[in-house]
C-alpha cells in the first residue's frame, strides 16, 4: 500500500518550514557568537524589501503590472518571501520586550506555513491523488471503489484547495502588523 498523502507530503512541507527556522535560529546564534547582533536590525530591513518586492508576483496576477513572466515571478515570490522570512525571524530573535513584533512574527510564521501549503502540498498532493485514482482503476478496482479508498485523501485535497483563503487574510494582517512595528519605531526610537 502506497504511504497516504499526509506523510507523503506534509513532511516535506514541514522539512522546508523547519529548515527555515534553524537557519534562522543557525545566523542568529552566529551573530551572537561574534557579537554582531546590530547585523539584526539591517536584516529587518532586508527582510522587509524582500517580501515587498516578491509581492510583483501578485501584482502581475491581478494585471496591475504587465511586465514579467507569471511563472518567473512565482518563483521569485517564493524564494524573496522564504529569504526574507528567514531575514525578520534573525531580526525578530528572542526578544521578549514588545508585543506588536511578536504577533507580526507569528503572522509572518502563518503566512510563510500557508504559503508552503500552496507550493507543496497542494500541489504535489492533487497530482498524486489523481495518479492513485488511475492506478487503483488500472489494478482492476471500480471507480465506485477507487473513490471510497482515496475517500480521506480526496478530503485531504479539498480542504487544501481553500488555502488561499487562508493565505491572503493572513498576509494582510502581518502587512498590517509589521506597518505598526515600523510606525511605532519611528515614532519612538532616540
Amino acid at each position: 500500500m502506497k504511504n497516504p498523502l499526509l506523510i507523503k507530503h506534509f513532511l516535506p512541507f514541514m522539512q522546508w518550514f523547519a529548515l527555515m527556522i534553524c537557519i534562522a535560529i543557525g545566523i542568529d546564534f552566529i551573530l551572537h557568537q561574534f557579537d554582531l547582533v546590530f547585523i539584526g536590525l539591517y536584516l529587518g530591513i532586508c527582510g522587509t524589501i524582500s517580501i515587498l518586492l516578491s509581492f510583483f508576483y501578485s501584482l502581475r496576477k491581478r494585471k496591475i503590472i504587465e511586465s514579467g513572466s507569471p511563472k518567473k515571478l512565482l518563483l521569485l515570490h517564493e524564494y524573496l518571501s522564504w529569504a526574507g522570512s528567514i531575514m525578520l525571524l534573525v531580526h525578530a530573535g528572542i526578544h521578549f520586550n514588545a508585543w506588536l513584533p511578536w504577533f507580526a512574527i507569528l503572522m509572518l510564521l502563518i503566512t510563510v506555513g500557508s504559503g508552503l501549503v500552496g507550493k507543496f502540498l497542494l500541489i504535489k498532493s492533487n497530482e498524486s491523488l489523481k495518479e492513485r485514482r488511475v492506478e487503483l482503476i488500472n489494478s482492476g478496482c471500480s471507480k465506485e471503489d477507487a473513490d471510497k479508498e482515496l475517500f480521506f485523501d480526496s478530503i485531504t485535497v479539498d480542504l487544501m484547495k481553500k488555502w488561499r483563503i487562508v493565505h491572503l487574510p493572513i498576509t494582510f494582517l502581518f502587512g498590517i502588523l509589521s506597518l505598526l512595528h515600523i510606525i511605532t519605531i519611528l515614532m519612538f526610537s532616540k
